[in-house]
């Protein structure tokens, strides 16, 4: 196993993070939001973090508990600045653009610390495309990785369950001046299930699925009990024929890289099978976790 520090990003940093929280600049704006693995005590002094950002989004308060609970909480500004407004992300001569913006589950619309992932697409593409390469991107949220394997000349397949992100994600490829991305507003197994009956394969898969999620037509999705057989359906999908990759990013506690690498190499014994932990430093050098992740490459 790894650990990923992702290469500098200059339209996003992490400042501090501790007591449950992180404090982070994206582009001009900063803003602090819950961070349930930050266990351990802030770097900079709380009246600090007040003077520097410009909103923080509280879950909603659980009366009878009086604790942080669920998912969906406020934003509360104390410095001006937009609802909505946009960062760059450069690499090895391509480019794409995100809107940003404050949503009521705390989430701002990208996850900087997917930059390595968007760096390996943006390498592997070009080297290997043969004139085509096609990339089908699951639970595929706002699109930063779409965006970059389609700056590096992929045929991109997009599939959101959520269509108001798929609309944010359209928007986002207009403003990146990219097109073609095909848009899926499906649940994931289902989609798979089909594009195995097709025959259809690809050259890259990306899956970054949630701990829980509903599809278009209420499926539920959960992760533990259905993750085995996604990844054995898209087993089938991709081509090994050619150089090609399968990547699985994972964002729940308690999970460990071991689990992931053990999915993989499960399905692909022949390929060479990487995983890792993702940590982005503060200002401090402090790295706070953010998420594991496999890798299976032929």
């Amino acid at each position: 196993m790894e650990i990923i520090v992702p290469p500098a990003f200059p339209d996003y940093e992490l400042i501090d993070s501790g007591n449950h929280e992180k404090l982070e600049r994206f582009g001009r704006f900063i803003i602090c939001r819950p961070e349930p693995q930050a266990l351990w005590n802030k770097n900079l002094p709380e009246a600090e973090w007040e003077k520097m950002a410009h909103a923080v989004f509280r879950r909603f308060r659980e009366q009878s508990q009086g604790t942080w609970e669920g998912e969906r909480g406020e934003w509360k500004k104390y410095r001006e600045m937009p609802d909505q407004w946009n960062v760059q992300y450069t690499y090895a001569g391509y480019s794409f653009r995100m809107r940003l913006g404050l949503t009521a589950f705390g989430h701002v619309g990208i996850f900087p610390e997917q930059s390595f992932n968007w760096n390996f697409l943006m390498d592997f593409i070009p080297k290997y495309s043969q004139g085509t390469f096609r990339l089908l991107n699951l639970f595929a949220y706002t699109g930063a990785s779409s965006l970059a394997a389609r700056a590096a000349g992929a045929d991109v397949t997009h599939v959101d369950s959520v269509k108001n992100v798929l609309t944010w994600a359209r928007q986002n490829m207009e403003a990146s001046g990219l097109n073609d991305i095909r848009w899926v507003p499906e649940d994931a197994m289902k989609f798979v299930k089909r594009e195995v009956r097709r025959g259809n394969r690809y050259q890259g898969i990306l899956l970054d699925p949630p701990a829980y999620g509903r599809g278009p037509a209420g499926e539920k999705w959960i992760l533990n009990d259905h993750l085995n057989e996604l990844i054995h359906q898209c087993a089938s999908l991709l081509d090994r024929t050619r150089k090609s990759f399968l990547i699985l990013n994972m964002y729940s506690l308690g999970h460990s890289a071991l689990i992931a690498e053990n999915l993989l190499k499960q399905e692909f014994s022949d390929a060479s099978v990487i995983s890792g932990e993702i940590g982005i430093p503060d200002r401090h050098g402090r790295l706070l976790p953010l998420g594991i992740f496999a890798r299976a490459q032929f």
